[in-house]
């Protein structure tokens, strides 16, 4: 097969500058609903890029989990490698890709950690089997087998019982607060419309990019 062979035309749907809404995270609330709507599988599944200190960047898909006072939510075990280049370098991207509906979301800015609380309310939400498995991966490094993991999980169900299973103190929330927020709309010929929003002072700018 040749990949230069493999290719799709756009044709959807227009993106027009007085169709996008003011806000940009109102815009994204109504791009995720028909995304949902048109049943993408896993639409808030994301792509998430970071940097180490030696400016390596990596990236992996992970999932949305809320977008709370203007920031997109997401957890994950702090031991890790997102977590490690997010405590050297606590800016990161983020992109939707949703094929059915030949769109994309672009999203830039700074990241913190999750509050502690907000971060247990959500762990409490999780099914029990995740919540154990919060406790026994260390993400990201090496292991010899799978056996080694299904033997911690038994420890650890039989550690904790039929009763509540706490917080990990290595895991939890970050918040990606946007800087800039990019709409991106498939068509033909690959003159795709994209939009940039770009955080000022008091609002967002927003323009037109070239495809």
């Amino acid at each position: 097969m040749d990949l230069g062979d493999l290719r799709e035309d756009y044709r959807r749907a227009a993106l027009e500058r007085e169709a996008l809404d003011a806000d940009p995270l109102r815009q994204f609330g109504t791009w995720f609903d028909a995304a949902v709507a048109a049943g993408v599988p896993e639409p808030n599944a994301m792509s998430l890029a970071t940097v180490d200190t030696a400016g390596q960047p990596s990236v992996r898909i992970v999932l949305l989990k809320g977008v709370s006072d203007g920031d997109f939510v997401f957890f994950t075990d702090y031991r890790s490698r997102k977590g490690r280049d997010l405590d050297a370098n606590p800016r990161a991207a983020l992109c939707f890709h949703w094929h059915a509906l030949e769109r994309q979301v672009r999203v830039r800015g700074q990241v913190r950690r999750l509050e502690a609380a907000a971060s247990a309310d959500y762990y409490r939400s999780r099914p029990r089997g995740s919540q154990l498995g919060a406790w026994v991966s260390v993400q990201s490094t090496p292991i010899p087998d799978r056996d080694v993991l299904v033997a911690d999980i038994e420890r650890r169900r039989a550690e904790f019982g039929e009763g509540e299973i706490p917080l990990p103190p290595h895991w939890g929330g970050y918040r990606l607060t946007p800087a800039d927020i990019e709409f991106w709309q498939g068509r033909p010929d690959r003159l795709h419309d994209r939009f940039l929003y770009t955080r000022t002072e008091s609002a967002w700018d927003c323009v037109r990019l070239s495809p």
